[in-house]
């Protein structure tokens, strides 16, 4: 299948490199060409332009920043004028739902075929294949787009246009709010004379558990924050998520206290750290390292 791959950043990468070595014909473009050499080494074409790469492809994999840029990308600058049509796109990347219906309302009406299937499971998932794919739109371009999602993970139909938008919000404000809940647990026994890692131990198996705990609580506990999903980005989410919450008449007051504290954290100046860095933030507000 030839695919092409819009955007080469933490998650672009090893997506793009495992279908390479799933022996499909890869098409490259990032704004910085640099970080789309990378994949050259796999086999990949790299493209100077996203409408270069486009054209060359029978379907077009996005995993860009926001909403605005996959607009930009997709409409000004040319990447869906240059797409065939019968093109079949599918937005990775973790927009609004509003942002996923209008541009497959805009795909459809240049004879491209969209789905939006943003993903879960980091960086890491991206490099084992074990991702997680929220799906929102046709069911048979669904169908059409298996050979795709099955190099990436396991991927799930939910809904039509927008709704795996509005399943990732949902992921996402879990995954926003679990993590200031595992801050604050382990940072209250540090500070009650608890030894951090082994409260972490102690907790697992039991209700409390949860991947957060294990993979973030880990993270916090060796005060490792080194970026694998950026706080600016998880900010992003939640604020997605609210929007989204206003649009349709729905109160979400625990989303919007950890948009608060993840923006206070930006302020502060933790913006380039992982997620699990609301971890320092929450540090900071108790006299802690």
């Amino acid at each position: 299948m030839k695919i092409a791959v819009l955007g080469i950043g933490f998650m672009g990468f090893p997506m793009a490199r495992r279908l390479c070595e799933a022996g499909h014909e890869v098409h490259v473009w990032n704004r910085s060409r640099d970080k789309a050499e990378r994949v050259a080494a796999f086999g990949a074409t790299v493209h100077d332009t996203p409408a270069s790469a486009a054209a060359a492809a029978e379907v077009v994999v996005s995993m860009l920043e926001n909403g605005a840029i996959v607009e930009s990308v997709l409409f000004d600058q040319g990447a869906a004028a240059a797409m065939k049509p019968g093109t079949l796109v599918i937005d990775m990347a973790s927009i609004k739902p509003r942002e996923a219906r209008d541009h497959a309302a805009r795909l459809s009406a240049r004879g491209v075929a969209h789905l939006d299937a943003p993903v879960s499971g980091g960086t890491l998932g991206a490099e084992a294949g074990t991702l997680v794919i929220m799906v929102g739109g046709r069911p048979e371009e669904f169908t059409r787009a298996q050979p795709v999602f099955a190099v990436f993970g396991r991927a799930t139909h939910v809904g039509p246009h927008g709704t795996g938008q509005l399943t990732k919000l949902a992921n996402q404000m879990i995954v926003g709010i679990t993590i200031g809940a595992v801050a604050e647990a382990l940072l209250l026994c540090e500070k009650g004379g608890a030894n951090p890692a082994r409260v972490k131990e102690a907790i697992t198996g039991g209700f409390a558990d949860s991947r957060i705990l294990q993979v973030h609580g880990q993270r916090m506990v060796e005060r490792d924050f080194a970026p694998r999903a950026r706080m600016s980005v998880q900010l992003k989410d939640l604020r997605n998520a609210l929007d989204t919450a206003s649009e349709i008449g729905f109160d979400a007051p625990i989303t919007a206290l950890f948009e608060k504290l993840n923006a206070d954290a930006i302020e502060h100046g933790l913006t380039d750290l992982d997620h699990a860095g609301l971890f320092v933030e929450l540090a900071s507000r108790n006299g802690m390292q």
